[in-house]
């Protein structure tokens, strides 16, 4: 049985996300999702301080690390897979982050609109 690449919302190899810090469901550096995702962490952004501003305001921070769970705390420029409910929401509010589209797992597609994805690439010629 053959296993299939993940792929992207362009319809391409996904890339790699984050690997410093590691990102990623799986913490492989990519935004591969699966049955054990509930989060769908497909979205692949480039972190700013106001989305982790918007983030933190809604319970989740994302800016202290946690060294219990191997958590370094993120600043802007990093970047990471985040949930793509997560994303639209910030979206919806006018704080979503840029997104990579190269990296985002075409599972985002189930929570996120495309032509939304694409209006915040930041890997789009």
């Amino acid at each position: 049985m053959k296993i299939e690449e993940p792929i992207n919302v362009l319809g391409e190899k996904l890339e790699i996300c984050g690997i410093d810090p590691e990102t990623g469901f799986y913490r492989d550096g990519c935004c591969n999702t699966g049955p054990d995702d509930h989060g769908s962490h497909t979205v692949c952004v480039v972190m700013t301080d106001e989305f982790l501003e918007f983030s933190k305001a809604r319970g989740n921070d994302l800016s202290t690390p946690v060294p219990a769970f191997g958590f370094p705390g993120l600043k802007a420029g990093d970047g990471w897979c985040l949930c793509a409910a997560r994303w639209h929401e910030a979206y919806k509010g006018g704080s979503a982050p840029r997104v990579r589209l190269l990296a985002t797992h075409q599972g985002a597609l189930e929570h996120c609109a495309l032509e939304d994805l694409k209006s915040h690439g930041v890997d789009l010629s």
